[in-house]
């Protein structure tokens, strides 16, 4: 556990409680961008898809402009499209 300075513990980060959290992290960060049924993608956007912390981990990913992997059921190319319409 983790204290913050004040020696209470440190609120829990959203990655804490990610469905991703121990999976293999290659599956995250396929070769392909594109999420074809079968592929790794649509593996890791399944796992998304259940996570209670999907909207965070999204959110984080277009506010810190993330272009590799899957955030948040997203693929890179979806980030840069929502990028582009905010």
């Amino acid at each position: 556990m983790t204290c913050s300075s004040s020696g209470r513990p440190a609120a829990s980060d959203w990655r804490d409680q990610a469905s991703c959290v121990g999976e293999d992290p290659d599956l995250f960060f396929p070769l392909s961008d594109l999420a074809a049924p079968g592929t790794e993608a649509a593996m890791a956007r399944a796992i998304c898809r259940r996570c209670p912390v999907i909207i965070a981990c999204r959110t984080w990913a277009l506010d810190h402009g993330e272009d590799d992997g899957i955030w948040g059921a997203t693929t890179a190319a979806q980030r840069r499209a929502i990028r582009r319409t905010e």
